[in-house]
């Protein structure tokens, strides 16, 4: 009996689910820059509980289990920020992260009038920019120098790009 995976709006009971997950999902990022002290890995469970009541926070789930999710929110101007896009790792590269991001760009489409998404990850992150990039996005500047060993690349995309996603 397979299951299907389900993409729906996160509340307050999958925060530490989310938490664990994304402990999990930066691990290989946390290795390929030499540093265990980026963001996702240091994030309290209070600052991701305060991030699921500003914007909004998508949650996969197989089953019960969480196994991705994808937050975003607004600014005045129109942009949505998007970030901290997870797929456990079994199920990685089967399109899910894609679905995920569709389904948070329509809700911040439809629900606060992004004109455009913006996203940042790291320089040597090849998998997740070769994904963006056939998302749509592209590369918005020079890459920021965060430390010696990171910059990050910002990428962004009009909200009216048509979208297709790979199942």
């Amino acid at each position: 009996m397979g299951m299907s995976v389900t993409i729906s709006t996160a509340h307050d009971g999958d925060a530490e689910k989310i938490l664990k997950l994304q402990y999990l999902c930066y691990q290989g990022e946390a290795e390929l820059y030499g540093d265990y002290s980026i963001e996702p890995l240091t994030q309290t469970l209070d600052e991701l509980r305060a991030e699921l009541t500003h914007g909004v926070v998508l949650v996969a789930r197989l089953g019960q289990e969480v196994v991705g999710s994808v937050r975003g929110v607004v600014d005045d101007d129109g942009t949505a920020r998007i970030g901290k896009l997870i797929v456990h790792p079994r199920l990685q590269r089967h399109g899910l992260g894609g679905r995920l991001l569709a389904a948070l760009e329509g809700r911040l489409a439809a629900e606060a009038e992004a004109k455009r998404y913006r996203l940042f990850t790291g320089h040597r992150s090849e998998v997740n920019l070769r994904m963006y990039r056939k998302l749509g996005y592209e590369q918005v500047g020079a890459a920021e120098p965060v430390t010696r060993r990171l910059s990050l690349v910002h990428m962004e995309k009009p909200a009216d790009t048509p979208y297709a996603v790979s199942a």
